[in-house]
């Protein structure tokens, strides 16, 4: 015989893995996985691809439904091999008044080849990204659903930008990858823009949840850091926002705004997967074909999400 919970968990088909016992503010995880699923039937979200064009617009209409403003960056960005790839940031603004503001970013771009899949004849294959690129949107979209009803104390800006994971190297001056985020640290909603601190949130939906504090942004914003993982400690969530450095720094959209001064820090699962004996992911499914739904979770959303609004309703 099934329990209730049983039937709940097989009616959401794999969203529900044990949330926390009640979600701790208005976020609503379940509807962060919906549209988590949403983006990845689109098909990978490669730049210049139909995928994206569908993504990209569906996400402008879901935050205009939601949001007061909703801005549009597209450029075109000249690659390394010259190939010209249409670009796109979306900028949906809460409160677009307030001098007060707070601002987050996520990529809602995919990776175009799975170069670090176990199987070699995959490598060249564009990623479903339900973790890197779609988990992003879904908690934005849903964050949406939230400051709609009940307003934050302070201005909100969500920034999705495109690109971050297009090119093969990681390393200065990002050629092609970070590309949306450092376009718009270029070209700023209004020339004194200057938000009181920045969260970048990536990858934060794997069913093995474990943040843990990248060293570039203690290093550039320390105070954010503190607050974050503070605010996630008073939620009861020090199991999965674990207050240690990560084993390295990270090269990530939060990148180039520390460059240009922004105080903005990077949350970010980057061990995907289920720990192994040593405690690395494996497998790990980061730039795989195995970044599929299957592998994130609703109670992982309800963590984040619930840290995230509830940074938001404090100002």
């Amino acid at each position: 015989m099934l329990t209730l919970c049983s039937v709940l968990c097989l009616a959401l088909a794999g969203a529900c893995d044990k949330l926390p016992s009640r979600p701790k503010t208005a976020f609503n995880a379940d509807s962060a996985f919906s549209y988590t699923r949403q983006q990845v039937a689109f098909g990978p979200r490669v730049p210049g691809t139909p995928g994206a064009v569908k993504a990209g617009d569906w996400i402008v209409a879901m935050m205009k439904a939601r949001a007061d403003t909703v801005i549009e960056q597209r450029w075109t960005h000249k690659t390394l091999k010259g190939d010209s790839l249409p670009l796109r940031n979306i900028l949906a603004r809460f409160n677009p008044k307030a001098t007060q503001r707070v601002l987050y970013i996520t990529h809602w771009d995919t990776r175009p080849v799975a170069d670090s899949d176990p199987v070699l004849g995959n490598r060249n294959t564009p990623i479903p990204g339900a973790n890197d690129g779609a988990a992003g949107v879904g908690l934005f979209v849903a964050l949406g659903d939230a400051l709609k009803k009940v307003p934050a104390t302070v201005g909100v800006d969500l920034l999705f930008v495109d690109g971050e994971d297009y090119g093969a190297s990681f390393d200065p001056p990002y050629a092609d990858v970070l590309l949306g985020s450092q376009y718009f640290v270029n070209h700023l909603p209004t020339a004194d823009y200057k938000p009181i601190y920045g969260v970048l949130w990536d990858m934060i939906a794997d069913k093995d949840l474990n943040i843990t504090q990248e060293p570039n942004s203690m290093r550039a914003a320390p105070e954010v850091v503190t607050r974050v993982w503070q605010k996630a400690a008073e939620l009861g969530y020090e199991k999965y926002f674990i207050p240690k450095p990560y084993q390295y720094p990270v090269t990530d959209d939060h990148v180039p705004f520390i460059e240009k001064g922004f105080h903005v820090i990077d949350v970010i699962d980057l061990d995907y997967g289920p720990p192994g004996p040593d405690g690395n992911p494996f497998p790990n499914y980061h730039h795989t074909l195995q970044d599929t739904m299957e592998h994130i979770s609703a109670r992982s959303f309800q963590v984040v999400g619930d840290v995230a609004l509830a940074l938001l309703m404090d100002g």
